[in-house]
C-alpha cells in the first residue's frame, strides 16, 4: 500500500480501526489535492483501479478521473486520452486491461459502479460521435456476458439521461447541444440496436432474473421521449410490455416498470390526430382492473399513474381535434376510463405530476358544450363531487389539535384552506354545469355526515357544511332568494340540523358561516328567522363554549342582523334577553384579562344590538328603555373605576383600565347602530343620552392622561361621536381636544390630527373658532419635534423614534391640505398662529420641491394654489397677507415651478409625478391672474436667463399662459422644460 491509498483511506476514516485526529486527516486531504495536480494522475487511478480492492480507493479514483477528465480534457494528449477510454470501457465491460489485468470494478457496490458510469459518460460527451463514434455499438457484443455487464449497461444509459440529455434539471446551452448531438447520432446509428437489445434481455430473463429487467424497463422509459416510437409501438414490444403488466406471478417492481414505459409511450409528443390512434390501438383498459388488487402496493402506485397520464392525454385530444368523428372517439375513450380514473383519485397515492384538480376542471370545461348532459355524463358529475368531498376532509389525527387550535393545528388550517381554493373553484363549475345533481349530492352527504360513525363524524360534518358553503357562491340572486331546486331544502335542513360534533371548533365555525352565507334566502322568506336566531343564539354560536367560536358568531350575527334589519323588530325583547349574560362579560374581569387582539374581540354583539334598537322603526319609548339598560350600568362601572382609580395599587390597575377600555369599545359599537339624523333630529332624547356618555368618557382623559390604550379608545369613541351627534358634538370638543392635547407624544399626534381633518371635513368652517384655539398649540408642539431641514439618513437612522417623527411629518401635510380646501386658511393669520406663518410656509416650499414623496409635492403645491387664491384678491389691490405675494413670486415660482421640473429626478413617464406637473402648471396659471406682470416680470427675468431660456421660448410662454387652454400651456411647458433639460446635459443643478 503506498501514501496515496494510506492518505485516501485517512480521509474516508478507515485507517487504524479507531479515531483519526484531524491534523492527520488534514495532511491526508493536502496530499490527494497535491496529487490531483499531478500529470499522470490518471494513470496511477487506472493502475490502482486495477489492483486496489477497496472500494474507497476505487471511489477517490474514478471520482478523480470524472473531475481531471471535466477540466482538463481540452489540454490532455491523444495518447492519454485513448488510455483513458479503453480502460474505462474495459472496466465498463468486465474486460482485461491487459492480458495480465482483469479489472474487478465491476464486483464493487452500486455506488461504485454509478461512478465509473458517470465516468463514461463524460467521455461519451466530449467524444461521441466525432471522436468515439463505435461506444455504444462497441457496448453490444459485450451484454451476452450476463447480467453484470447489462446492468452497468443500464448504469451507463441512466447516467447519460440525467448528466447530459434529460430537461428535468437545468442545462446550459452548451449541454444542450451536446444532448442535441448525441441523441441525433444515436438515432441514427445505434438506437434500433438497443432497443432489439432490452427487448432480448427482457424476454430471456423474465423468469430468471427479474430485477435485472427492471433495470432495463426503468433504462428504456427515459428514452421513449425522444426516440422514433414505432421502435416500441409494434405487435412485438407493446403485446410484451402488456404481458408483464398483467401477470400475476412477477416481482411488482418489474411489472411496474412496464407500466412505467406504456406512460412513456401514451405521454410522448406527437401530432394530436396520431396521438388519439395510438391510445386507441393500445386498449389500455385491459390494465383498469389492477388498481383495485392492493391500494398500497408499488404496482397499484404506477397502474394509477398510467391511468391518470392516459386520460390527460385523451382528455387534451378531445379539446384539440376538431372533427366530430375524433371527439366522439376520444370522448369514448374518456368515458371508459372515467370510473377508473375516479377510483385512483379517492384510493390511491396519485403521482404528484397530476393535479387532480387541474384534470377535473378541464373535464367539467368540456361539459359546458355538451347540453343536456347523458346520463353517463351525469354519472361522472356524481364521481367528481364524491373526489372534492374526499379530498377537502380534514385528516382525523388534527382533531384535537384543530380544535384547540395549537401549532400544528394552525398550520393545518392554514394548508387545507390553500389546498381547498382550487377544490372550490371546481365545485362551484360543477354546481354550474349540473345544478340539480349538485344540489342532491350536498344533500345526501349531510344525511350520510350526521349519522357517520364518531371516528369520522367531525370531518365528514365539517366538509357537507364546506361544501354547502362553497356551493353558494355559485348560485345566482335570484336562486338563492327564491330557493330553487333543492336549495330551500337544503337551507331548511342546514337550520333544523342539529349536529353531535357541534362542539368541536371547526364544526361550529362551518355552520355559522353556511347559515350566514344563505341569509339572503332567509330575507326572502322570514319564516325562517326563528330558527336562524336560535342557532346563532344557543350554544350553536354565540353561547358556544370555545371563545373563538363565540367570538366569529358575534361577528356572523351582527352581519345578519345588518341583512334583516326591520324583520328582526318583534323579535328584539326576546334577542336582549338572551344576550344579557354576554353583554355582562364582556366587561367582566375575567374577559377583560383574554387576548383580544384581532379585529374579531366580541365587540360585534354591541353592534348587532345597536342596528337592532337604533332603527326608527323601534318605538321611541322602547328606543329609550333599550338603550339607558345598556348605557346606564356601563357608564355608571366607568365612574366607579374612575372613582377609586387613585385608590388602587399597581397590581390592581391594569385589570381596571382594561375593563374600562372594554367599555369603551362596546358603547362605541353600540352607537354605530344610531343614525345622525335619528339622534339629532327625530329623536333628540337619544342624542341626550350620548352626550352624556361622552361626558363621563371625556372623564377618563382626566383619570388616566398618559395610558396609551385608553387615549387611543376615546379617540376612536369621539371619532363615532362626531359622526353620529353633528354639530350637537361641539361643546364637547374644546375639552375632548384639550385633555388629548396636553399629554400626546408624536405617535399620539398623528391621531390627534387625523381626528381634527374628521371634524374639519364634516363642519367646514364652523370649526374655525375651536381650530384658532388649537392650532398654536399644535404648530408649537410639531415644530419642536420635526427637524426644519431634511430627516437624517444612513446608517442608524431608521429608528422607532425618526419613523414617529416621519409619519407625523406626513399627518401634518394632510391637515394643512385639509384646512386649506375647507376655508380655514384665515386659521394661520389668527394674532396666536400667525408666528408660525413662516415655519409652515418654509416647510410647505422645501417639501414641494425636494420631497421624495410626489403625491407630498403635490398637496404641497395645490395648499400654494388654494392659499394664492385665498389670500390674495387681483393685480395691484392691497396686499391681505404682507410679503406672502412676494414669497411666492420670489421663492415658490422659480423653485418649486421651474427648477425642481428641471431635475432630471423629475420623471415625465410617472404617473403621479405628471399629476404633480399638471398642479404646478395650474399654480403658474393662477399666480399669472393673481399677480399679473410682477410674476410674470420676476419669472422671466430671473428663473428662465438662469435656466438658458431663450427669449424666443419666454415669449412664446406667455402667449400660453395669457391664453385660455390649460392643456395647451401644459404640453407646452413640458416640452418647454424637456428641452432645457437637454441644452444643460445635466450640467446644471437647480436648487
Amino acid at each position: 500500500m503506498d501514501d496515496l491509498e494510506k492518505a485516501i483511506l485517512i480521509l474516508f476514516d478507515e485507517w487504524g480501526g479507531g479515531p483519526i485526529d484531524e491534523g492527520l486527516k488534514k495532511q491526508a486531504k493536502d496530499y490527494c489535492d497535491e496529487s490531483k495536480e499531478k500529470p499522470l494522475i490518471c494513470s496511477v487511478c487506472i493502475e490502482k483501479l486495477c489492483f486496489s480492492n477497496s472500494v474507497q480507493v476505487q471511489f477517490w479514483c474514478l471520482q478523480t478521473l470524472h473531475e481531471v477528465i471535466r477540466v482538463r480534457y481540452s489540454s490532455m494528449s491523444l495518447d492519454e486520452k485513448f488510455f483513458i477510454r479503453k480502460s474505462v470501457f474495459s472496466f465498463a465491460c468486465l474486460e482485461a486491461i491487459d492480458e495480465k489485468n482483469v479489472a474487478r470494478v465491476l464486483e464493487g457496490p452500486a455506488f461504485i459502479k454509478n461512478k465509473l458510469a458517470q465516468v463514461l459518460v463524460t467521455l461519451i460527451y466530449f467524444e461521441y460521435p466525432l471522436i468515439w463514434p463505435s461506444v455504444f455499438v462497441d457496448f453490444m457484443p459485450h451484454l451476452s456476458k450476463g447480467a453484470v455487464v447489462i446492468d452497468m449497461f443500464c448504469r451507463v444509459l441512466n447516467a447519460l439521461d440525467e448528466e447530459v440529455i434529460s430537461l428535468d434539471y437545468p442545462r446550459t446551452s452548451g449541454e444542450l447541444e451536446a444532448a442535441g448531438r448525441i441523441k441525433d447520432a444515436m438515432r441514427h446509428q445505434c438506437i434500433s440496436q438497443i432497443v432489439r437489445a432490452w427487448y432480448d434481455i427482457v424476454s430471456l430473463y423474465r423468469n430468471s432474473d427479474q430485477e435485472l429487467c427492471t433495470s432495463v424497463l426503468e433504462s428504456m422509459r427515459r428514452y421513449i421521449s425522444w426516440i422514433d416510437i414505432g421502435l416500441i409501438v409494434n405487435d412485438v414490444f407493446i403485446p410484451l410490455l402488456f404481458d408483464i403488466v398483467l401477470a400475476g406471478g412477477l416481482l411488482e417492481q418489474f411489472r411496474g416498470a412496464a407500466a412505467g414505459c406504456l406512460l412513456a409511450v401514451v405521454s410522448k409528443r406527437m401530432e394530436y390526430q396520431a396521438k388519439l390512434s395510438l391510445l386507441q390501438s393500445l386498449q389500455i383498459s385491459r390494465v383498469f382492473g389492477l388498481v383495485a388488487e392492493d391500494g398500497d402496493s408499488e404496482l397499484v402506485s404506477s397502474i394509477a399513474t398510467l391511468l391518470t397520464g392516459y386520460a390527460q392525454e385523451v382528455l387534451e385530444c378531445f379539446k384539440r381535434l376538431n372533427s366530430e368523428e375524433a371527439k366522439s372517439v376520444s370522448m369514448e375513450l374518456l368515458n371508459e376510463a372515467l370510473p377508473s380514473v375516479f377510483y385512483v383519485m379517492q384510493n390511491c397515492e396519485v403521482d404528484a405530476s397530476f393535479s387532480i384538480v387541474q384534470f377535473l376542471s378541464s373535464y367539467v370545461g368540456t361539459m359546458k358544450s355538451l347540453s343536456p348532459l347523458r346520463e353517463n355524463q351525469l354519472v361522472h358529475v356524481g364521481h367528481i363531487l364524491e373526489v372534492i368531498r374526499a379530498q377537502i376532509c380534514y385528516d382525523p389525527a388534527y382533531r384535537n389539535n384543530l380544535d384547540i387550535l395549537d401549532k400544528i393545528g394552525r398550520e393545518e388550517q392554514d394548508r387545507m384552506v390553500e389546498f381547498r381554493k382550487d377544490l372550490f373553484v371546481l365545485l362551484r363549475n360543477v354546481g354550474r354545469v349540473a345544478p340539480d345533481v349538485t344540489q342532491v349530492f350536498i344533500k345526501n352527504v349531510f344525511g350520510s355526515s350526521v349519522a357517520s360513525s364518531p371516528d369520522r363524524n367531525v370531518e365528514e360534518v365539517e366538509a357537507a357544511l364546506a361544501l354547502f358553503y362553497a356551493l353558494g357562491e355559485s348560485v345566482s340572486e335570484d336562486s338563492m332568494r327564491s330557493g330553487s331546486g333543492l336549495l330551500s331544502e337544503l337551507v331548511v335542513m342546514l337550520l333544523s340540523t342539529r349536529f353531535p360534533c357541534h362542539s368541536h371548533r371547526l364544526v361550529a365555525l362551518a355552520y355559522l358561516e353556511t347559515v350566514t352565507r344563505y341569509m339572503k334566502h332567509v330575507h326572502e322568506n322570514t319564516q325562517y328567522i326563528p330558527i336562524v336566531l336560535t342557532a346563532f343564539l344557543d350554544e350553536r354560536g354565540i353561547h358556544h363554549p370555545n371563545i373563538n367560536v363565540s367570538r366569529r358568531a358575534s361577528y356572523l350575527f351582527m352581519r345578519v342582523v345588518k341583512l334583516l334589519k326591520v324583520n328582526l323588530v318583534p323579535f328584539i325583547e326576546k334577542i336582549l334577553q338572551s344576550l344579557q349574560d354576554t353583554v355582562a362579560q364582556f366587561t367582566s374581569m375575567d374577559y377583560a384579562s383574554k387576548d383580544h387582539s384581532g379585529c374579531e374581540d366580541g365587540s360585534h354583539i354591541f353592534e348587532a344590538i345597536g342596528l337592532l334598537i337604533g332603527m326608527e322603526d323601534v318605538p321611541l319609548e322602547k328606543q329609550s328603555e333599550y338603550l339607558s339598560a345598556l348605557l346606564t350600568p356601563l357608564c355608571q362601572q366607568v365612574e366607579a373605576l374612575l372613582m377609586n382609580a387613585k385608590l388602587l395599587s399597581p397590581e390592581e390597575a391594569p385589570a381596571k383600565i382594561a375593563i374600562i377600555q372594554q367599555i369603551i369599545v362596546a358603547i362605541n359599537s353600540l352607537s354605530k347602530g344610531f343614525s345622525e339624523r335619528l339622534v339629532t333630529t327625530s329623536r333628540p332624547a337619544i342624542g341626550l343620552m350620548f352626550k352624556q356618555t361622552l361626558d363621563i368618557l371625556l372623564q377618563v382623559l382626566v383619570v388616566y392622561p398618559k395610558i396609551e390604550p385608553l387615549r387611543i379608545k376615546v379617540t376612536s369613541f369621539i371619532h363615532r361621536m362626531v359622526d353620529t351627534l353633528g354639530a350637537s358634538v361641539f361643546p364637547y370638543l374644546p375639552k375632548a381636544l384639550e385633555q388629548l392635547l396636553a399629554e400626546s407624544e408624536p405617535k399620539e399626534m398623528v391621531d390627534f390630527l387625523l381626528l381634527l381633518n374628521q371634524i374639519i371635513c364634516k363642519f367646514n368652517t364652523l370649526f374655525n373658532d375651536i381650530l384658532e384655539e388649537v392650532f398654536p398649540t399644535i404648530a408649537g408642539r410639531i415644530f419642536n419635534v420635526i427637524p426644519r431641514d431634511a430627516f437624517p439618513s444612513g446608517p442608524g437612522t431608521n429608528t422607532e423614534e425618526i419613523r414617529e417623527l416621519q409619519e407625523l411629518q406626513r399627518t401634518l401635510y394632510t391637515f394643512l391640505h385639509v384646512i386649506t380646501t375647507h376655508r380655514l386658511s384665515s386659521v394661520f393669520l389668527s394674532p396666536k398662529s400667525r408666528s408660525y406663518l413662516d415655519p409652515i410656509m418654509q416647510l410647505l416650499l422645501s417639501s414641494s420641491c425636494n420631497h421624495k414623496d410626489i403625491l407630498v409635492r403635490k398637496g404641497c403645491v395645490q395648499i400654494f394654489i388654494t392659499l394664492i387664491k385665498d389670500w390674495c384678491a387681483s393685480p395691484y389691490s392691497e396686499e391681505k397677507v404682507p410679503g406672502f405675494q412676494g414669497f411666492i413670486i420670489e421663492h415658490f415660482a422659480t423653485n418649486c415651478c421651474l427648477y425642481s421640473v428641471l431635475d432630471r429626478s423629475f420623471e415625465f413617464r410617472d404617473a403621479n409625478t405628471y399629476v404633480l406637473f399638471g398642479e404646478i402648471v395650474l399654480a403658474q396659471k393662477v399666480m399669472y391672474e393673481k399677480f399679473g406682470d410682477a410674476f410674470l416680470r420676476h419669472f422671466l427675468s430671473k428663473g428662465f436667463p438662469a435656466a438658458h431660456c431663450s427669449q424666443d421660448m419666454a415669449e412664446q410662454y406667455c402667449q400660453r399662459l395669457q391664453g385660455n387652454d390649460i392643456k395647451a400651456l401644459k404640453s407646452f411647458y413640458q416640452s418647454h422644460i424637456e428641452n432645457l433639460r437637454m441644452q444643460q446635459n445635466g450640467s446644471l443643478v437647480f436648487r
